[in-house]
């Protein structure tokens, strides 16, 4: 299988409005205001950089995924998605921690 462009990447965060305002401030990307998506136990922001899509997902509650998620591993990378040559649809790719978030 041939890797494609990615799709977006997916980073677990503590606080979303500190994470959004530092992600705005650092890369001059648009950040999107935030959503919350109880179906899937987070709030999100989308950081739209040329070509590809920063998520920011907070957890909803601490029954949510992304809450146990950030119990176990430091603010990181929980998932990305890229596209494929073959198929050009998004294969999920979950995963533990594979980048630790600066924390400056």
């Amino acid at each position: 299988m041939m890797l494609g462009t990615i799709n977006h990447i997916a980073i677990a965060v503590p606080d979303l409005a500190l994470a959004a305002a530092q992600w705005g401030a650092r890369t001059g990307a648009s950040v999107s205001p935030p959503q919350s998506l109880p179906e899937h136990g987070v709030t999100v922001v989308f950081v739209d950089v040329p070509g590809n899509r920063i998520e920011l997902l907070e957890p909803l509650g601490d029954d949510s995924p992304i809450a146990k998620f950030l119990e176990r591993n430091p603010p990181g990378i929980r998932s990305h998605t890229s596209s494929t040559e073959e198929n050009n649809r998004g294969s999920d790719c979950a995963c533990d921690t594979l980048v630790q978030c600066p924390s400056k």
